[in-house]
């Protein structure tokens, strides 16, 4: 996996997630439960799906209780079916109810991130292209549900603007309006990719967005080497690799925009090299847990 969880990236999260939900402190558990009072208790899994986010059951209730013992029954990107037992809870019985929503949201949602890009994943299965994601994350979570992808066995396209250098569309209509009203999108492809080679960091990758195959065909011959191809057809898809097929130099394609998991078998066909789905982060259901106290 290109992502890691990184303890001292995350720690901080589930924090801030912890104080969001207790505040000063939880009300019906001060009121309810003794201070001295145990609890064993499972976190389970009601319908198939592939789990992630594991290891922030331990992070985050240890940072309410040390005391309070965490035994994972699975582990990331393992398959969990209804009443798979996930992780096993035994110790102070407050804080294990205190923490119980501030997990199981964070395990529902990364596993539900995870047994999406899955989804998608088996559909390409019989194909090369490797399936990848966007930032349409959710602010400040990025590593996270970029991690639940990776686990979900898709694969991370840059973490942000600092790690590669993508000219979108908008980049390249300022340049355009800049020289006229009139000026295409074709004339400035040239000018936008010798800027970026002329800034670019030595290993940084530098990538196009083309709309058309008029636009395709003027980042090739401007000596494009990564071309997205944004919102294009199956059909004007298959055209642009075909017209790759015909060169001598290696130019890889990324097909994006509004794919789905019904038609991505067919992006995935044409022979794309990636095809990347803000839906993997944006539009991806939780994977339904609870937390039972036994």
């Amino acid at each position: 996996m290109a992502v890691l969880l990184d303890p001292k990236r995350t720690l901080p999260i589930l924090q801030a997630a912890l104080k969001e939900d207790i505040g000063t402190r939880d009300l019906t558990a001060a009121a309810l439960i003794h201070p001295e009072a145990t609890a064993q208790a499972e976190i389970v899994a009601r319908r198939d799906g592939i789990v992630a986010g594991v290891p922030l059951v331990e992070w985050a209730f240890g940072l309410l209780d040390k005391g309070i013992r965490v035994k994972p029954m699975v582990k990331d990107g393992d398959a969990v079916h209804p009443d798979k037992v996930v992780a096993f809870l035994e110790g102070p019985a407050r804080p294990i109810l205190s923490g119980e929503r501030t997990v199981l949201n964070f395990l529902s949602w990364l596993s539900g991130v995870a047994t999406l890009t899955r989804d998608f994943v088996e559909r390409v299965a019989p194909y090369p292209a490797k399936i990848l994601d966007t930032r349409k994350t959710t602010p400040t979570l990025r590593s996270l549900e970029k991690y639940a992808v990776a686990v979900g066995g898709g694969h991370n396209h840059r973490m942000g603007l600092y790690d590669q250098l993508l000219i979108k569309e908008n980049h390249l209509q300022i340049l355009a309006t800049q020289r006229g009203p009139k000026t295409p999108h074709t004339a400035v492809i040239p000018e936008a990719l010798t800027a970026a080679r002329r800034v670019g960091v030595r290993g940084v990758k530098i990538e196009i967005e083309v709309c058309d195959l008029e636009e395709f065909r003027a980042a090739i011959e401007a000596g494009a080497t990564l071309i997205l191809l944004d919102n294009m057809s199956v059909e004007q898809i298959r055209d642009a690799v075909r017209m790759r097929r015909r060169l001598t130099q290696k130019v890889w394609l990324e097909a994006s925009g509004g794919v789905t998991l019904e038609m991505v078998a067919r992006v995935a066909a044409t022979g794309v090299d990636y095809i990347s789905i803000g839906a993997l982060t944006r539009d991806a259901p939780g994977l339904d847990m609870a937390l039972e106290v036994v």
